[in-house]
């Protein structure tokens, strides 16, 4: 992981630590941006504390809500009233307090299969950016969070899967995850995520530590594959960099 002249690996800490520095450059994208914003967030254990930061007082006031729109990477493909539902993580912790409903944007999970969500969800990426194909010099998103599972994979974009090849669909389904929980997912595709002024990941925790070496060794994995087309930060504590080597 890393080598590009776009990478930048940053090691803090703690999670505590780790978490306000996501916090941190997540501002940063804001603030520089004086028109429509566009956050791209992740689900799981990692963005966890960022979100609560994000709901405190230091942050709420800082962010002009009326102007940024709220994504997810992927989907687990269960009702929205249920725990495993990542967007619905976010909106408990944060989203639904301060961001205007309309800015919302969760993949949606009433759909029939996962590939109709993802068809759906594609043309709602395609509204927002204004055009039916990516445009590199035009970033979809402001900033990409993004987390990195056991087996290496991110958002659910997992090794061995077609999902990792597509190149035209900004989004599929995937019939079944090989982790858990198990259960169907819709994912953005490596083109969709790499559309972004920032694409930042949060490894935290001894128990990242094993995936973590694996990618600074190189090895092919879905989170060696996924990278911003302008720049890349992983962002790590200590306790999951430990003795890894780049």
């Amino acid at each position: 992981m890393g080598g590009q002249s776009n990478f930048q690996r940053i090691v803090v800490d703690d999670p505590a630590a780790l978490a306000k520095a996501a916090a941190e450059r997540l501002m940063a994208r804001i603030e520089a941006n004086p028109a429509r914003i566009a956050i791209c967030l992740t689900g799981g254990s990692s963005p966890k504390q960022l979100y609560r930061l994000l709901a405190r007082d230091a942050h709420t006031g800082r962010i002009p809500w009326e102007r940024v729109h709220w994504f997810i990477g992927d989907e687990r493909f269960v009702p929205a009233s249920e725990p495993l539902n990542n967007m619905s993580m976010a909106r408990k912790m944060f989203l639904d307090a301060f961001a205007p409903t309309e800015n919302i944007h969760p993949i949606p999970t009433d759909t029939a299969t996962p590939a109709e969500s993802a068809v759906r969800y594609e043309r709602e990426l395609q509204t927002f950016h204004g055009a039916p194909e990516l445009d590199p010099e035009k970033p979809l998103f402001d900033l990409v969070l993004m987390g990195v599972g056991p087996d290496g994979h991110t958002a659910s974009l997992f090794p061995g899967y077609p999902a990792l090849q597509e190149r035209r669909r900004w989004v599929v389904g995937v019939a079944r995850a090989p982790v858990e929980p198990l259960v169907p997912r819709v994912t953005l595709t490596l083109p969709t995520l790499a559309s972004c002024r920032e694409m930042l990941f949060e490894v935290a925790g001894p128990e990242k530590h094993g995936i973590l070496s694996r990618l600074l060794a190189g090895e092919d994995l879905p989170a060696n594959r996924a990278r911003s087309n302008f720049e890349t930060v992983l962002l790590t504590d200590r306790a999951a960099f430990g003795g890894a080597t780049s």
